[in-house]
C-alpha cells in the first residue's frame, strides 16, 4: 500500500508503540489526521507537557510530575513494605488491581551479563539507602521469572543476606516469562497474596 509520505510517516511512528500493529497504526494516524487544528494543537501541547513535566521520583524511581511520587508521599501506605519492580509500568498493573497497600521501587532493567547490565546500571544503590532507613522492612521481588529476574532477585537476597530484611517473591502462577504489566488483576493480586518468603 502506497501512502503520501506525511501520512506514512505518522503511520510508522504509531507503529512504534507497543502491541500496536500496522493495521492498528493506520487506524490511529488517520483518526489523529482527522481532528480539528484545535484538536491537533492540544495534542501536541499535552505530548510536550508530558515529555517535560514527567520526571523519576527521588524516592523509588517511579514516574511522576513531583520531585516525590504520591504513593510515597501517602501516609496511608505501609513505607515498611516494598514492592520491587523492573519498570513503572507494572506499578500501574499493582495500583490497578487495587489490593497492595505499600510503596514500590523501581530498578528501572534487570541484571543481564549477557547484555553487559550489571547492578551498578540499575536503581539498586537508592533501594539499599532505603531499606537502612527503615525497621524491620519486607521486600516484594515482582520480577518477571526469566534468567534476568531470576538473577536479579538472587542478587538483591545476597547483599541483604546479613540484615533484618524479610524478603518475598511473587507466587510462580505466573507464566514463565510474563511480563507483570500485562497480567489480569486476578492473576497478579493471587500471585501477591501467595507471595513466598525468600529471606528474613
Amino acid at each position: 500500500m502506497h501512502y503520501p509520505e506525511d501520512l506514512e510517516k505518522l503511520i510508522s511512528y504509531y507503529g512504534k508503540l507497543p502491541g500496536v500493529g500496522g493495521k492498528s497504526a493506520e487506524r490511529y494516524a488517520i483518526a489523529t489526521i482527522e481532528y480539528s487544528e484545535e484538536e491537533i494543537e492540544e495534542f501536541c501541547k499535552i505530548l510536550k507537557n508530558a515529555k517535560k513535566n514527567l520526571i523519576r521520583c527521588e524516592n523509588c524511581g517511579h514516574i511522576t510530575d513531583k520531585t516525590i511520587c504520591n504513593i510515597c508521599s501517602d501516609p496511608t501506605r505501609n513505607q515498611n513494605c516494598i514492592c520491587v519492580v523492573e519498570d513503572y509500568r507494572s506499578i500501574f498493573s499493582f495500583e490497578k488491581a487495587g489490593k497492595y497497600k505499600g510503596t514500590y521501587h523501581v530498578l528501572n532493567g534487570l541484571i543481564s551479563p549477557i547484555d553487559d547490565i550489571g547492578p551498578e546500571d540499575i536503581n539498586i544503590s537508592t533501594l539499599l539507602k532505603r531499606v537502612e532507613n527503615l525497621q524491620n522492612p519486607e521486600l516484594i521481588l515482582a520480577l518477571k521469572p526469566t534468567i534476568e529476574g531470576d538473577t536479579t532477585n538472587m542478587y538483591i537476597k545476597k547483599i541483604l543476606e546479613n540484615k533484618k530484611v524479610t524478603i518475598s517473591r511473587l507466587s510462580y502462577g505466573i507464566p514463565i516469562g510474563a511480563e507483570i504489566d500485562y497480567l489480569d488483576n486476578v492473576t497478579l493480586e493471587r500471585a501477591l497474596e501467595d507471595r513466598k518468603k525468600i529471606s528474613e
